[in-house]
C-alpha cells in the first residue's frame, strides 16, 4: 500500500467515490462521517493525509482543521479540503484554517489522484 488516508466526509456517495479512487490507486482509506470522529481517528491513526469535507455534522471542516493544526502530534499532516464550497473566498478561508490544498466537488475522477498526490508526503 502507498499510504493511509483519512477521509472525513458525511455524504456516503462522495465517500464511496473517493474511497474507490484511492483504493484503486493503492491507498488504505479510513473514513469518518463527522468532524469530531475525524479528529479522534486522526489522533489514533496519524494518517499520511486527511481529505476533509467542509460541511460536516457535529463540527464543520474549518473547526476540524483548526483543531488538527493546534495538536502538535497532528499539525504536520497534510489536509486537503474536498468541498462544494466554491464561492469566492472559500479557498482562502480553507487555507487560513490550515488546509494545504483545496479540491472542488464534484470531484473529477480523471484528475483527482494527481490533485491529492500533489499534497501527499508518505512517511
Amino acid at each position: 500500500m502507498k499510504g493511509n488516508i483519512l477521509v472525513i466526509e458525511d455524504n456516503e456517495q462522495n465517500l464511496y467515490l473517493v474511497r474507490f479512487i484511492l483504493e484503486k490507486n493503492g491507498y488504505t482509506v479510513h473514513a469518518a462521517m463527522d468532524g469530531q470522529t475525524g479528529i479522534d481517528m486522526a489522533a489514533a491513526l496519524k494518517p499520511d493525509m486527511i481529505l476533509l469535507d467542509i460541511q460536516l455534522p457535529v463540527m464543520d471542516g474549518y473547526a476540524v482543521a483548526r483543531n488538527l493544526r493546534a495538536n502538535p502530534e497532528l499539525a504536520a499532516i497534510p489536509i486537503v479540503a474536498v468541498t462544494s464550497h466554491a464561492m469566492v473566498g472559500d479557498r482562502d478561508k480553507a487555507m487560513e484554517v490550515g488546509c494545504n490544498g483545496y479540491i472542488e466537488k464534484p470531484i473529477n475522477p480523471d484528475t483527482f489522484m494527481s490533485e491529492v498526490e500533489r499534497h501527499l508526503v508518505v512517511k
